[in-house]
């Protein structure tokens, strides 16, 4: 059994374990459970009623978080000739072919997001046990590999606060939705710009019931259990 600290403790008393509560109630609850000296993530989990085994119900996507993740997104592009100048005069932080794979290779990942043309795809493959173990890996599916004249926008919405979400082999979802310095308002505001996401990315050949429960938590603080009714109903519209 995981033993938690005191200040754990005295956090998780502030929550009934029986209630399930409302989105906004929930951001409060984490906000004022926070107990550490850092600006901890806020978090959203969730359960899935998909088969983690079955390729046809997997969930993977994209949200575009309004205010972003209260950090700067470094961008890394895999790109050459007209691409890497496209890509650099669109701000990548890091852009090159060869010389940025093997830069890789012997170690450095000191980037928050990967972004690749078509082209380069055949060298970066290489990189899948590297990159895919970091969440990190391009994907055409995550939107990440894209033609040269597409790289300004994909590394804008990096800039803004793109977050990938993607079942894990035990049908949950993790994905971050912000700090706790955040207002209660942004953290609304992200929080339902993934949850529109999730409900988006549903697999056609999905049966019963798609999400099972939800939970809001912080980096070090207890899950806040969410209304799902009132969570699956949050739309920017």
């Amino acid at each position: 059994m995981v033993r938690h600290g005191k200040n754990y403790q005295e956090a998780a008393k502030l929550l009934d374990r029986e209630k399930a509560y409302d989105p906004r109630e929930a951001i409060e609850l984490a906000k004022k459970a926070t107990h550490t000296k850092f600006d901890e993530a806020v978090e959203l989990h969730l359960r899935m009623g998909v088969d983690p085994r079955n390729a046809s119900q997997q969930v993977r996507d994209v949200a575009l978080l309004p205010h972003g993740l209260g950090k700067k997104v470094r961008v890394l592009v895999f790109a050459q000739g007209e691409a890497d100048r496209i890509a650099t005069t669109a701000g990548a932080d890091f852009v090159g072919g060869d010389e940025l794979i093997k830069k890789i290779e012997d170690g450095w990942l000191d980037f928050d997001t990967a972004i690749a043309t078509p082209d380069l795809m055949g060298k970066v493959g290489k990189l899948g046990k590297i990159l895919g173990r970091k969440g990190l890996m391009p994907n055409p599916k995550s939107g990440t590999v894209v033609a040269a004249n597409d790289l300004p926008r994909v590394i804008e919405d990096a800039r803004k606060g793109r977050v990938e979400f993607r079942l894990d082999r035990t049908a949950i979802i993790h994905v971050p939705v912000g700090k706790v310095s955040f207002d209660s308002d942004k953290l609304m505001d992200n929080l339902t710009a993934v949850v529109e996401a999730v409900v988006k990315a549903k697999p056609s050949g999905v049966k019963g019931q798609y999400v099972r429960t939800a939970f809001l938590t912080t980096t070090m603080g207890p899950g806040i259990k969410l209304d799902l009714k009132a969570t699956l109903s949050l739309s920017s519209s």
